[in-house]
């Protein structure tokens, strides 16, 4: 019976699919559910009892499931649920059940037929999301109960000083916590479950010994008679310092009540902005990076493709746009780096007052003239440390959303002044020298509500299509990046001051030179012997298809280990290029290991952050992602220029 039925092809992609006799009471199955359900595939074409229907079904869920079914049997004509099914081995899968009822001529239903499709990867992701955003956190750990190890994120690793592993022993996170604390990750004493996760610790750090609080939060998922424990922790080293603050002004200042009240409201509502901002930083850089390697895989496919499809004008057109809309996607991502403060800046000396009178005409061009810019520059004003493509990019950004303040016109003041700050005078920002570049309209103002949230990213008051909510996180990002600090100060109807805070530096200004007459063929120089080296499989074949289109030979490597083993086996090997976020082993310990066997060959790290770390070999060319043929070139040349070479350790 079962296989005549329409349903066959719909389970092509299912994990099981059956056909319900209503008349005859009796259940088909195929061979799918037969082994989800630990049944004989032969007798279940044959014909089962109904109720075997639910006989894996999880307890749990079983009754729902079976009044939903009564109202199929009943004459309802659509099963949709979803629900936990218990394998013959005692495993716990989600599956998504859906169906519908098949009636006769006279309306009465005949055959109830569905399918089961396993969910259980999607449920489980949307527990460990659910338990992150409830909880604001950043490190992320699973333990299942009957295990001795953990398993967690690399994160979760940084926040107690532990070496990057995706598991770890249980004993080895509990034993880090002061002992008068509960274990960090709890275990069963005594058969006991545990009941609760939710507390905080205090530890000392293995790689600095910092004493160090950090906060858990989670929740319990009991599958059967087991369970697991989901959860994150966070640092709230910060937190606990503002409370002693707080706990010390209560005591010395009870008898000036209202305003004691008055201050502890505000520094809570500062701390917590800030570590709001801090968690989301930390999100949007991690979502940023991976979108970068997506951009990656795209942008390089359709430049290869271009190259070696036929010269026709239609799918060229097709390809040049999508690549336009990869090159946006870049520039988006880069956005959202600038406000997790990981984008690459290049800080030098910078003339602030030339550099806005540099670029005031084409501000003003890009206003319109309804929007007139005033500047305010003393004679005598400090250079500040900063990135002058991304601080131009602040002040037009800044400028635009001036305008936007004021629809009928109005003037924009642009100005600049040296401050000195002393310590504590001003949230995130150390004592010190500092120019303060303000941007002034007189538009219609932010409320309070809105100006708590104006830097917060994707939060835009501007309506769908105006703006991404990106522009003011950026300039809060490049300005905590640069140890300054971005400050907006506005009232409804009163205009708004946005302050943009830079070091002083007593270096003067960099003259940039001219820029060279022409640019290297992509692909110049010797061909090489190359190990590439990714655990993303897309960008790991674009960027070896990349390296022979340009001639040379290539070895490729999904981890650390394997790449080791591959230049062991290959002395010809010349160069390695590798990314930097790999599980086990990162780019720059792969780099480490390479230079102690091998110090003549130069490595390349492909990564999407900012920054080589302190620590990276001297012999380790950066390339930021996503990268194109052409900066791939040129990466490799400067990976084996003269300059690079002279480097190399003795």
């Amino acid at each position: 019976m079962f296989e005549h039925t329409p349903l066959t092809l719909a389970a092509a992609g299912a994990s099981g699919a059956w056909v319900w006799d209503i008349v005859q009471d009796s259940l088909h199955v195929d061979a799918r559910f037969a082994k989800l359900y630990g049944l004989d595939p032969a007798e279940a074409l044959e014909g089962l009892p109904s109720g075997t229907f639910f006989k894996a079904i999880h307890p749990a869920d079983r009754p729902r499931i079976r009044i939903a079914v009564a109202g199929i049997v009943a004459g309802a004509e659509l099963f949709s649920k979803e629900f936990r099914v218990i394998t013959p081995d005692g495993s716990v899968l989600w599956m998504h059940g859906r169906g519908q009822s098949h009636f006769d001529q006279q309306d009465n239903p005949v055959r109830f037929t569905g399918l089961f499709v396993d969910v259980t990867e999607r449920k489980r992701t949307e527990e460990r999301l659910r338990v992150a955003q409830t909880a604001g956190g950043i490190g992320t750990f699973e333990y299942i109960d009957g295990y001795a190890t953990v398993t967690v994120s690399e994160e979760f690793c940084r926040l107690l000083g532990l070496h990057p592993a995706q598991v770890l022993p249980v004993q080895t996170i509990n034993s880090i916590v002061a002992e008068n604390e509960q274990p960090l990750i709890p275990e069963p004493r005594g058969g006991n479950v545990p009941t609760e996760l939710d507390a905080v610790f205090q530890i000392t750090r293995a790689d600095n010994g910092s004493e160090r609080w950090i906060a858990r939060r989670g929740e319990i998922v009991r599958e059967g008679s087991g369970y697991r424990l989901i959860g994150v922790i966070y640092d709230v080293t910060a937190a606990k310092q503002q409370e002693a603050v707080l706990r010390e002004l209560n005591d010395t200042l009870e008898h000036r009540v209202e305003q004691e009240v008055a201050i502890r409201q505000k520094a809570e509502d500062t701390l917590r902005q800030a570590y709001k901002m801090e968690a989301i930083g930390q999100l949007t850089g991690g979502i940023a990076h991976d979108f970068n390697n997506l951009l990656m895989a795209i942008s390089s496919s359709l430049a290869l493709l271009e190259k070696r499809i036929p010269s026709d004008p239609d799918t060229v057109r097709l390809i040049r746009n999508a690549q336009q809309g990869a090159t946006r996607g870049a520039a988006l991502t880069q956005r959202m780096l600038a406000f997790a403060r990981r984008q690459d800046l290049t800080p030098e000396p910078v003339d602030i007052a030339a550099l806005v009178k540099g670029i005031a005409d084409l501000i003003e061009r890009t206003l319109g003239p309804a929007w007139p810019i005033e500047l305010g520059f003393p004679d005598a004003l400090p250079p500040v440390f900063a990135d002058s493509n991304q601080l131009e990019m602040a002040l037009l950004n800044l400028s635009v959303n001036a305008r936007d303040a004021m629809p009928d016109g109005g003037v924009i003041h642009v100005a600049a002044e040296e401050r000195t700050v002393a310590a504590g005078e001003i949230t995130d920002l150390a004592a010190g020298h500092y120019v303060m570049l303000s941007v002034i309209d007189a538009g219609i103002g932010m409320d309070d509500d809105t100006l708590l949230r104006a830097t917060d990213p994707f939060f835009t008051t501007k309506g769908v299509g105006k703006g991404t909510g990106l522009g003011l996180s950026m300039i809060h990002g490049l300005a905590r990046q640069l140890k300054g600090t971005f400050i907006l100060r506005s009232a409804l109807q009163e205009g708004t001051k946005a302050e943009l805070w830079l070091p002083a530096t007593d270096r003067n200004p960099i003259t940039k030179p001219a820029p060279a007459s022409l640019a290297p063929a992509v692909g110049a120089g010797d061909k090489m012997t190359i190990l590439a080296v990714d655990d993303d499989g897309l960008i790991l074949m674009n960027t070896a298809t990349m390296l022979e289109d340009l001639g040379h030979k290539v070895f490729e490597a999904y981890s650390g280990e394997t790449a080791l083993e591959i230049l062991q086996a290959h002395p010809e090997i010349d160069l390695i290029i590798t990314d930097q976020a790999m599980p086990n082993m990162m780019g720059t310990q792969l780099a480490e290991r390479v230079a102690l066997d091998r110090p003549e060959i130069p490595v390349i790290l492909a990564t999407g952050y900012g920054d080589l770390p302190d620590n990276a070999p001297l012999r380790m060319t950066k390339l930021n992602k996503p990268f194109d043929q052409a900066m791939l070139a040129k990466a490799l040349d400067n990976a084996r220029s003269p300059r690079t070479l002279a480097k190399q350790p003795e």
